[in-house]
């Protein structure tokens, strides 16, 4: 590994929530939104899926780009296995209120996806972060309000852990940053896959 090397993370998502915790933690990423086709996207399980949208994110991006040894591209995506169904963002508010009446007071595993590139070496490594989410068994007043709010109609699972769903999500059991969008400490570990040093993200000025 070069020590003088000017790393950049290029975020392959127009996911706000994973730019903000990426901002939190000291690294200003540039954002290119992929533009891929999601829908046309297959996989036998939650894992699977949510694996290969991510890798296919980050590729998209990659192929875009001019070799630069600093340059590492992140692809993330999200997805909720519950009861044996997979539930990505939900098509409408109806489906979005339908989900909430069976998720109450049950518990669902939230699988997000995370690939990196590097696009001077060509390395690649790729992981899934799992938490298990907790719901409270909510009302159907909750439930009326809170797809009234827009919310849950923009997001994997149909609920947030960094807005107004945060209260409706009794407790966790692994990484509340992998349930916003992206595990912090996964990404480390396929940074360091990599050859590529977490900390040298960082902002300079931070």
């Amino acid at each position: 590994m070069q020590k003088d090397i000017a790393y950049r993370l290029i975020l392959a998502s127009a996911s706000p929530a994973r730019r903000g915790l990426l901002s939190a933690a000291g690294i200003e990423a540039e954002v290119m939104v992929s533009g891929v086709d999601e829908s046309g996207v297959e996989a036998e399980d939650a894992y699977a899926l949510c694996l290969a949208l991510a890798r296919m994110k980050a590729r998209t991006i990659a192929a875009q780009l001019n070799a630069d040894p600093g340059v590492v591209v992140l692809g993330c995506d999200s997805v909720l296995a519950f009861e044996g169904e997979v539930f990505g963002k939900p098509s409408n508010a109806e489906e979005a209120t339908q989900r909430w009446m069976r998720m109450r007071g049950k518990s669902g595993v939230l699988h997000t996806g995370h690939h990196v590139t590097s696009l001077v070496t060509g390395k690649q490594a790729e992981a899934v972060g799992l938490t298990t989410v907790h719901f409270a068994d909510v009302s159907d007043a909750e439930i009326a309000a809170y797809v009234a709010s827009g919310e849950p109609l923009h997001v994997a699972g149909s609920f947030t852990l960094d807005g107004r769903g945060a209260a409706f999500v009794e407790r966790i059991e692994g990484d509340p940053g992998n349930v916003i969008g992206l595990s912090l400490p996964l990404l480390r570990n396929l940074l360091a896959e990599m050859g590529v040093p977490y900390i040298a993200l960082w902002n300079q000025q931070g």
